[in-house]
């Protein structure tokens, strides 16, 4: 009985190192936590939104382009070359922050700030991520969808 009970356990710890930082609640999480830090409410996940974000993100694995979706949520896409995860990929876009002056709601010359602003958007409240190894089996592509859609010309995020 322990011997079972110690190969569970090991298989279990193996497993979710392998998924380390690719879950579900990975992605929510980094969300979330930007989000706290510039006062907006927690995003949920939604499985409708993330099946949508897998369907697409299964699309783009034969070329891995930076293409959007033009569906009817917002979204990020992220690739990345080794063990790019999902919130490195959040991560990524949340370091745009640096770069975006709220008191104007502009970027920096020659930045990009909508990512970040897109994680931040208030009125965005459902979520839905997907990675997907490329067909090259070197890139990972990573798509989150939010709803209701943010970046809204003329509208701060928060």
């Amino acid at each position: 009985m322990y011997f079972y009970l110690l190969t569970f356990l090991t298989l279990a710890t193996l497993f979710h190192h392998s998924q380390g930082q690719n879950s579900n609640q990975d992605f929510l999480d980094a969300h979330n936590e930007a989000r706290s830090l510039v006062g907006v409410g927690p995003m949920t996940w939604d499985a409708n939104v993330a099946e949508y974000a897998l369907n697409y993100t299964k699309t783009r694995t034969g070329n891995c382009s930076l293409i959007h979706s033009s569906g009817p949520y917002g979204e990020n896409l992220a690739k990345g070359t080794g063990s790019f995860s999902g919130t490195a990929a959040v991560n990524m876009w949340v370091a745009e922050k640096s770069d975006y002056t709220y008191a104007t709601n502009t970027c920096a010359a020659n930045k990009v700030c909508g990512h970040y602003t897109q994680v931040v958007w208030k009125n965005s409240i459902r979520l839905g991520c997907a990675r997907v190894l490329c067909a090259n089996g070197l890139w990972w592509f990573i798509t989150c969808s939010y709803d209701p859609p943010g970046n809204y010309i003329g509208q701060k995020p928060y």
